[in-house]
This record gives structure tokens, C-alpha cells and sequence, in this order.
């Protein structure tokens, strides 16, 4: 196995254009709804496996019908769903995603099982054969946020694998008291630029980095969505990479996307700047199609695409 993507997943119903919500009681009509897995380890899994990379899932879904379809999408895409556990006692995770004519999106999000999702529930005997471990969601995996993820990255770190971690807007607030425990075991943080400088309190990216690098982080790549990029690592590297220009169709999943096309150019043994454009094409073509990973293309593909 190349990858463990470990964290949430989720069943989205996507709905485009939503230039208006409806009044109590009314219908309004849209011209698209579709449903698609999301959820970060989702689509960062599916990014990896359309670019040729060897991934096995591992999360909680319901003993439901929108479980079922993750499932089976998953199985579709060729991914290792053994590492997915099934609860009774809870629903799948899903999404309402409103995309409107420009692109932007907004949520309505239940939680879930993901919220059930522990370390109790993983298969490390199926994880420790990975040549990396990724966390995909931190911030909305209350029984695994903290502490158990930092024991969880240490883990990997001491069977060898590489460990990256990407977080999601926290709603709650808890923020920095949950990213700390983890931050001295991570090999690559992923997180947005806005999900940053909520967690360190600073504004520049490079300061944001530095912050990070001195609670023990290799290397911060920093997802600035139309702006592209920012990368630094520990050995005093540092660049910024313009977004490659698109015709936006849906936004989902972009940072997903970033991350798993950052993971495939650490396993292809890529340079820097090199995997960060790799990075920033995955994330690009993401948002050309509706839902999170329909517009991923081969990893031929998409090195065509980057030299176009």
C-alpha cells in the first residue's frame, strides 16, 4: 500500500447553480444535483488512486444505503475499503454542498459516524504496511482529534512510514489545543492558509510556517486557492506557486485534491517545486468538473496538462 488515508467520509449531494435559498414553505429548482463521495480522506484517496498510486481508506460509515454507496464508489475507484468500519448505531456522514454561478459553495454538514470514528477502529496491521500515513479531516473527528491522532502519527513514525496530516474549518473553536498534540509528528501539514492563521494567530504565510516548523513540522504547504500556493520546509525552502488558470466549475474538493497530488509527488521522489505544481494542476482540474474528483484525470494527463 502506498497511502493510508485515514479520517472522515462522506456522501454529497451537490446542488449548482444555488444563487438563492428558498422561502419557508417554496421550491426553487436547479438545473444539476448529483451524489458523490466526499470527505477528505475520500477524495484525497481517489486523487491518489486515479494517478496510479496504491491506496487503502480507513474511516467509519453507517449500515445504510449512502454507507453502501460510499462503499461501493470507493471499491469503483479501485481503493482498499478493508479499513473502513461499519456502525449500526449511527448514520453516514453527508453533506448538502449549494454551489452558486461563480463557483463558491456553501455546506449544510452532519457528522455522523466520523464522529464515532476512534482508534479503537483501526486496523493497524492493515496501516502499517503504508509507505505514508495521511489524516484527512483533523478538526471534525471528535473521538479522534488530540491526543489519539498524535499517537497515532507517533506510531507511524516509528514503523517508518511518512506521516502528513490536512485539517478542516473548526467550528468548534478548540483549533490549536487539538493540532498541537499532533504537530511534533508530522513529516507534512497540509492545511489551508485560513485554517493556518486560525490555528497560530498570524497572517503572513511564511510566518505561519515558521510557526509550525517550530513545533517540529518537516514541511507546511499552505492551500491559498486562486492565489495558488506556499511551501516551506524545516531545511529553510520556501516558494510560492501560482494557481494554474481554469474555468471553475465547483470548488469541491479542490484542497483534497492538492493534497493528494502533494502525496503522489513525495512518492514519486519529485522536487519541491515540482510537487508543488503537481499540487496546484491536481487542484486545478479538480474544480473544471462538479464534485469532488470527477475532474482528476491520469497522472499522464495530468503532467500534459502542466506543461500545456
Amino acid at each position: 500500500m502506498d497511502v493510508a488515508c485515514a479520517g472522515i467520509l462522506v456522501a454529497d449531494l451537490v446542488a449548482r447553480p444555488v444563487d438563492r435559498w428558498p422561502e419557508a414553505g417554496r421550491l426553487e429548482l436547479v438545473p444539476h444535483m448529483e451524489l458523490h463521495v466526499g470527505g477528505c480522506a475520500a477524495n484525497t484517496g481517489v486523487t491518489l488512486a486515479k494517478l496510479g498510486f496504491d491506496v487503502g481508506l480507513f474511516g467509519k460509515v453507517g449500515q445504510d444505503g449512502l454507507g453502501d454507496f460510499v462503499l461501493k464508489q470507493m471499491q469503483t475507484e479501485g481503493i482498499n475499503v478493508l479499513g473502513v468500519k461499519r456502525d449500526p448505531s449511527v448514520c453516514t456522514s453527508a453533506t448538502m454542498v449549494m454551489v452558486d454561478s461563480l463557483g463558491e459553495r456553501s455546506f449544510l454538514h452532519y457528522l455522523g459516524a466520523n464522529a464515532a470514528y476512534g482508534v479503537q477502529d483501526i486496523d493497524w496491521e492493515l496501516m502499517e504496511n503504508a509507505t505514508v500515513l495521511h489524516v484527512a479531516g483533523s478538526l471534525v473527528l471528535p473521538a479522534l482529534d488530540g491526543e489519539p491522532t498524535a499517537q497515532l502519527l507517533q506510531k507511524a513514525r516509528e514503523h517508518g512510514l511518512t506521516t502528513s496530516l490536512d485539517t478542516v474549518w473548526d467550528a468548534s473553536g478548540q483549533w490549536m489545543s487539538l493540532i498541537e498534540p499532533c504537530l511534533p509528528y508530522l513529516d507534512y501539514f497540509l492545511p489551508s492558509l485560513a485554517e493556518a492563521q486560525s490555528l497560530v494567530n498570524l497572517r503572513d504565510p511564511q510566518d505561519v510556517a515558521e510557526k509550525f516548523h517550530g513545533y517540529g513540522v518537516g514541511t507546511v504547504a499552505l492551500k491559498m486557492g486562486e492565489r495558488g500556493s506556499f511551501v516551506s520546509t524545516s531545511k529553510g525552502e520556501c516558494l510560492t506557486m501560482p494557481a494554474f488558470e481554469v474555468q471553475s466549475v465547483d470548488g469541491t474538493g479542490a484542497g483534497d485534491a492538492f493534497v493528494g497530488g502533494f502525496l503522489a509527488g513525495v512518492l514519486l521522489e519529485m522536487g519541491l517545486e515540482e510537487t508543488v505544481r503537481l499540487a496546484n494542476a491536481a487542484g486545478a482540474m479538480c474544480v473544471t468538473h462538479m464534485g469532488a474528483t470527477a475532474g482528476i484525470p491520469s497522472l499522464e494527463d495530468l503532467k500534459a496538462f502542466m506543461n500545456v
